[in-house]
């Protein structure tokens, strides 16, 4: 009987949890609904749909594509394949990084090790809105502003990646170390054979984190970039609106364009980046 009662406890948690799990879902994709809804709809019709609120916020009268064709001819697109540039460039270029910072914390022991790991356990701790001032001045001083390259060095040593990366790679069997340090093989070798290969999903939950750190970013190429030609998506977006006049279907448009690219990246590689936090975790 008691066997009976614990088999039917899982079934009985499922019937509950399906039906909870899909209503969360829906509540949560209401607003995505919403302002997709929004962009394919006239702008004057998109907050009078809201009083009194109904069905017909989320069902347009009319679909029309304008605010797509406007954002073609605005020049957004082209920032959003700047954001897109320096999104792929830091994750390049931070994982290389990233990754060997991990290996040697993780693999190499010298003194100071701990300390220095504290440092980057506090480092992504601090907003970066606290130094984007500081780090401006440093920047301009070197001539290095309006650049790409200003774009994508701040985001290529992660703390958050470095401690992701470190605590994965504690987790790789040591006797496979030192049975490649009897065979020879130096420290460059067991960081590309070994602890690279066996690191698949933490590379790629790291590089989702640097790529969603910069292609977020508004306040430091706001302040890095003038030219306009450097512009990134998220502040050609808000460039939409001024003081006294914006379209709220335009921005919707931009918005779901800017969310298009992340959340396909996510959907894609969701498995490898829930199981790396989850491994890491437990470290």
């Amino acid at each position: 009987m008691a066997t009976i009662c614990n088999q039917a406890r899982p079934a009985t948690r499922r019937y509950i949890l399906a039906p909870l799990t899909v209503l969360v879902a829906v509540v949560f994709s209401l607003p995505i609904l919403w302002m997709l809804v929004g962009s394919l709809r006239d702008p004057s019709e998109i907050l009078s749909s809201l009083s009194p609120l109904g069905w017909d916020a989320l069902v347009p009268s009319e679909i029309r594509f304008d605010a797509y064709v406007n954002l073609w001819h605005s020049g957004f697109l082209r920032a959003v394949l700047t954001s897109l540039i320096v999104a792929v460039g830091t994750v390049i270029v931070g994982l290389i990084i990233c990754s060997l910072a991990a290996f040697a914390l993780s693999a190499i022991p010298f003194r100071g090790r701990t300390g220095i790991f504290a440092i980057i356990v506090l480092s992504f701790m601090i907003p970066f809105d606290a130094v984007a001032i500081p780090l401006f001045r440093v920047f301009r001083a070197v001539d290095l502003h309006n650049t790409l390259f200003a774009l994508i060095l701040p985001g290529i040593g992660n703390g958050l990646a470095i401690f992701l990366l470190r605590q994965f790679f504690l987790g790789i069997p040591k006797q496979l170390v030192e049975a490649a340090r009897i065979d020879g093989a130096s420290l460059f070798k067991i960081f590309w054979y070994i602890y690279l290969p066996l690191s698949r999903p933490a590379l790629i939950s790291a590089g989702i984190i640097l790529f969603m750190f910069q292609w977020q970013a508004y306040l430091w190429p706001l302040i890095i970039i003038s030219d306009p030609a450097l512009r990134v998506g998220p502040v050609a977006l808000a460039q939409f609106s001024n003081q006294f006049d914006f379209d709220l279907s335009q921005l919707f448009a931009g918005a779901m364009v800017l969310s298009i690219i992340p959340a396909l990246i996510l959907l894609r590689f969701q498995r490898y980046f829930v199981g790396s936090l989850a491994t890491s975790g437990i470290k």
